[in-house]
């Protein structure tokens, strides 16, 4: 199987949390990691967890900062942040419940529905027909986008890919994603030519901290350049704006440090008047997308229907938001029975 320097993925870890007060209201929110690092997220979670007990959960921002300064000395990136996440995603599902409102309601939403497109139908192991097959299915079912992995070891074979999958799709937007795979003399050479398929975006060419490169290809090419997914502080993406290195940014707010986090980087993009596409994990970024001033675009992945009840609603390209307060998410029974460790954190009496 093609996956470049990662190895095939087996399994996603999801870290969940469940928040409760004493009038009763209850918030829940995640994240994950995928083929490493779950156990050490919920190891940092279960200990900063504590600083919560007795705190009034609307004070969200500060008790960002109180989690991040319970374990300073690991820093505010990595599995440090994604740990707070779950736990930052939660408090606002609470405050959105307490609210009766959606999260993206309670935020602020410039729109009801968000442009959509599909990643799980397009990777690069699987051949043409394969992919021509699920991008079928998907624009069928109502997704308004078909992205594909690029990236083989024959650049020709990537184009050829693109060609035919472009020539099928006539005018849907497709974007394709490279995942990290080519140094900046491929990147060129390949993006070069993958101008004139009429990509949406061109995502991650290069190394995502190559801010440097990312900037030089977004300044000579005529597709936009997508990235930051891979990327795990606010900082960090800064770095990539201040570059301008992306004409699309792609943050993920688990591996971010979760909502609050998120909402500062869209300030941030908003002000560049960049496109915004968060990475994966639609059930959080339906809502916040919807709540970006600028049009932008959410991922969508099947993966996670196993762990939740509800489905989003999708149709006529779009992803919609529902009426159901806060994320409008409830774990299945199958969610919990695949729990393999768990933490109670309650005041002491």
């Amino acid at each position: 199987m093609l996956t470049g320097r990662q190895r095939p993925m087996t399994e996603v870890a999801f870290l969940f949390a469940e928040i409760g007060t004493a009038d009763g209201h209850q918030g829940i929110g995640f994240g994950y990691s995928k083929r490493a690092g779950g156990p050490a997220q919920f190891a940092h979670a279960a200990e900063v967890a504590p600083e919560l007990i007795g705190e009034d959960p609307s004070d969200i921002g500060r008790l960002w900062t109180k989690l991040v300064w319970a374990g300073a000395s690991v820093g505010r990136s990595g599995a440090a942040t994604q740990a707070i996440a779950a736990v930052d995603v939660a408090l606002w599902d609470l405050k959105a419940k307490r609210a009766g409102l959606p999260l993206a309601k309670l935020l602020g939403a410039h729109r009801d529905s968000v442009r959509c497109y599909d990643t799980s139908g397009g990777f690069l192991h699987e051949p043409v027909e394969q992919i021509l097959e699920n991008a079928g299915r998907n624009l069928a079912a109502g997704i308004g986008g078909i992205k594909i992995k690029v990236g083989h070891p024959e650049p020709g074979v990537d184009l050829v890919r693109v060609g035919k999958v472009r020539e099928a799709l006539g005018d849907t937007p497709l974007m394709v994603d490279a995942n990290q795979q080519w140094d900046r003399p491929t990147a060129r050479r390949v993006c070069r030519a993958l101008d004139e398929f009429g990509l949406v975006w061109i995502e991650e060419p290069l190394d995502a901290y190559d801010c440097a490169g990312h900037a030089r290809l977004a300044a000579t090419l005529d597709t936009a350049v997508a990235t930051g997914e891979m990327l795990t502080s606010v900082a960090e993406h800064r770095e990539l704006i201040r570059h301008g290195a992306a004409d699309v940014l792609q943050p993920d707010a688990p591996r971010i440090g979760g909502i609050t986090q998120f909402l500062r980087l869209a300030a941030l993009a908003e002000q560049e008047h960049l496109t915004l596409a968060p990475h994966f994990a639609m059930e959080i970024h339906l809502h916040l997308a919807a709540a970006y001033p600028h049009e932008p675009w959410v991922e969508h992945f099947d993966w996670l229907h196993p762990l939740f009840e509800e489905r989003l609603e999708i149709r006529d390209g779009r992803m919609h938001l529902s009426d159901r307060p806060g994320l409008g998410i409830t774990l299945t029974d199958q969610a919990r029975h695949w729990t393999v460790q768990r933490a109670d954190i309650r005041r002491t009496l």
